[in-house]
């Protein structure tokens, strides 16, 4: 059993950044597949980010790529998601994810945890 809490949300103007992260509990938690996700109001959720549970690969969405980085700390069972030039339409409740997988999955019914989210609002 993983249980998932997202931080670092808030009310950020366009251009800006935030750095989101998520800490796990668990002890098996270097041996899961982490995801970011988001939903904005009235549309699906979407892959965001992703990362192996050695580090080594990650894989992003169209819409963000070049500009998040997920990062992850398994001392400290805590993945991140930097965020960097933030626009409107990264307006949404972000959520973080594990997966009991080796590769990265970008759909969300290959996650087995979720956490409750954290609201990013990006103003124009």
């Amino acid at each position: 059993q993983v249980q998932l809490v997202e931080s670092g949300g808030g009310l950020v103007q366009a251009g800006g950044s935030l750095r989101l992260s998520c800490a796990a509990s668990g002890r098996t938690f270097g041996s899961y597949a982490m995801g970011w996700f988001r939903q904005a109001p009235g549309k699906e959720r979407e892959f965001v980010a992703g990362i192996r549970w050695s580090g080594g690969f990650t894989s992003y969405g169209d819409a963000v790529k070049g500009r998040f980085t997920i990062s992850r700390d398994n001392a400290k069972n805590t993945v991140y998601l930097q965020m960097k030039s933030l626009k409107p339409e990264d307006t949404a409740v972000y959520y973080c994810a594990a997966a009991r997988r080796v590769g990265i999955p970008q759909a969300r019914y290959g996650y087995n945890y979720w956490g409750q989210g954290t609201q990013v609002t990006v103003s124009s």
